[in-house]
């Protein structure tokens, strides 16, 4: 085990000991963790005040110095256990939860052993040869693949709530919080409900893993564009190939109503990220990347490996289970109870979730309608988008040397004639006719105001950014959710016009580009859609008649 560089790259962070050929927990841990097993009868531990005082035996015992916990982190137990939460449900904590939790940080040193075992005989991820998949610091521009068992996730969370992680590097190495001080200490400073409903999520995990262990797995990819392509790396587009693009545009579907997480058909369902992965969860966040973070709890654990991302990269994780049902949004935030997630799983015991995390501008203002900044977004979206296993099909795609419409047409019509000829038919394909193409799966996109609400972006923009990554990635559709919001009360017209006319990743782009220049330079006051429709004939059936 020590001579493992996946281990000693994240040993660090983990409050394991390694020794020799074996990791472990010290001795006092080891009795202190005993006592919390056999139940409150043996530990005392039967309040939030006491488990606090528990907690910080354990980090004491780590050498972890109760200084760095948040100033209210006890306080913040005491209010929630003792009394948020109902005597009868405390009850079951203390007497059945918490000793489970406990039992299953007594394995954790045998389940990282058993982890780094498995993770030398997984040649294969997701149709990819030769990819490690050992728990490591994924560094920033490392394109990589952490694979980790449910079980192996549910102790690493056991972790955050007991608060066992050091910290005092996570900061230098860009790493967002990962122990659990921060959300009980802000549930004391500044009481809120919503606060209170996202322990109420983590707490309905530990609940529902103690009952019935999971068995199955979660995959974190770090995803990153890069101008030399090499194993497992996406090509990083320019501005010049986004306006030769001639990728037909994808399928564009518009909700109105509905949730990302609710769809029903397989699709990469979009986190609308922090560049630090999980954004405010562990903190006092609550809008779309958090409250994903607390139904889907697992996501979590990438809190711990991944540092933030920078603007050529993005976070895909395929496998977390859902275990709540929610309300609300933001303040609004409410638990309403137990999950049961039915999504099918893959050969690696992953299900059938892909959430892809990206991160947009930040309160961009009249920036975002800069040409790098254009490009910026349409380049990040495209890299969520996209699948490693076709890197070398985008790389094709983005050649100088693209064929005309017209000759495309020409050449599928004469592959017609002579399907025999594989390897010009792949390439007509690739080239980007969607309507012709004969799709290897049927994984799409369903996102909504990526960038918008908190971080500012304008939703007409984004939307249109959001169609081009997906269509340029080759996804054979895109369902966009608008969550009501006014500003997109013409999107499925617009959508509708542009695919009727049949426009191309490359007439979309430059019709953008030519919009945002008119905008950075107050040519133009309106919005995209507005500035669009002008130009279109007035008789357009398209137009008068959605």
């Amino acid at each position: 085990m020590e001579n493992r560089e996946d281990l000693n790259s994240i040993l660090e962070f983990l409050p394991v000991v390694s020794r020799s050929s074996a990791l472990f927990w010290p001795s006092k841990v080891v009795e202190a963790l005993k006592a919390l097993s056999k139940g409150p009868e043996h530990s005392n531990v039967d309040s939030g005040d006491v488990l606090f005082l528990a907690i910080s035996d354990l980090r004491q015992s780590l050498t972890l110095s109760a200084d760095a916990l948040a100033f209210s982190t006890a306080d913040g137990f005491s209010l929630y256990f003792d009394d948020l939460m109902s005597r009868a449900e405390a009850n079951k904590w203390f007497g059945d939860i918490l000793p489970a939790l406990a039992d299953s940080l007594l394995r954790l040193p045998l389940m990282l052993e058993a982890h780094y075992k498995s993770a030398d005989s997984i040649s294969c991820v997701g149709g990819r040869d030769g990819l490690k998949t050992g728990l490591r610091l994924l560094k920033s521009q490392e394109a990589g693949v952490v694979l980790l068992s449910q079980e192996l996730i549910g102790a690493l969370l056991a972790c955050s709530f007991f608060c066992l992680f050091p910290d005092n590097t996570r900061d230098a190495n860009h790493l967002q919080v990962i122990n659990f001080d921060h959300l009980f200490a802000s549930l004391y400073d500044n009481y809120n409900e919503k606060q209170e409903n996202k322990i109420k999520c983590i707490i309905h995990y530990f609940e529902r893993i103690c009952s019935s262990i999971p068995v199955g797995n979660v995959s974190f990819e770090r995803k990153v564009l890069a101008v030399d392509q090499t194993l497992n790396y996406l090509p990083h587009p320019k501005a010049e190939s986004w306006s030769k693009s001639v990728v037909s545009l994808c399928l564009f579907e518009v909700c109105s109503s509905g949730l990302i997480e609710d769809y029903s058909k397989e699709a990469l369902e979009a986190d609308f990220a922090n560049k630090y992965f999980g954004g405010g969860a562990l903190t006092r966040g609550c809008v779309q990347e958090e409250i994903r973070f607390m139904i889907n709890p697992e996501l979590i654990a990438g809190m711990l490996f991944l540092p933030c991302m920078a603007d050529n990269e993005a976070i895909e994780v395929v496998g977390a289970e859902r275990f709540s049902q929610y309300t609300g949004y933001a303040s609004s935030f409410r638990f309403c109870g137990d999950f049961v997630d039915k999504k099918d799983t893959d050969i690696m015991g992953r299900r059938k979730t892909r959430i892809i995390a990206i991160d947009a501008l930040v309160n961009p203002g009249k920036r975002q309608y800069r040409h790098e900044f254009l490009l910026r977004e349409v380049n990040k979206a495209f890299c969520g988008f996209s699948d490693p296993c076709k890197s070398h099909r985008y790389q094709m795609l983005f050649k100088d040397d693209h064929f005309s419409e017209a000759e495309l047409d020409q050449g599928l019509k004469s592959l017609e004639s002579n399907s025999s000829n594989f390897s010009m038919k792949l390439l007509f394909i690739e080239q980007g006719i969607h309507q012709s193409a004969s799709f290897e799966d049927e994984v799409g996109i369903a996102t909504g105001n990526w960038g918008c609400g908190a971080f500012g972006g304008d939703p007409e923009l984004k939307a249109m950014i959001q169609w081009l990554a997906a269509s340029q990635a080759l996804r054979p559709f895109m369902v966009y959710y608008t969550f009501g919001l006014e500003a997109l009360q013409t999107l499925d017209k617009v959508t509708k016009w542009i695919t009727s006319h049949r426009w191309s990743v490359g007439d979309l782009w430059n019709m953008m580009v030519e919009y945002s220049s008119q905008r950075s330079k107050n040519e133009t006051y309106v919005g995209f859609f507005k500035w669009l429709l002008p130009l279109l004939s007035s008789d357009d059936p398209m137009i008068l008649d959605p």
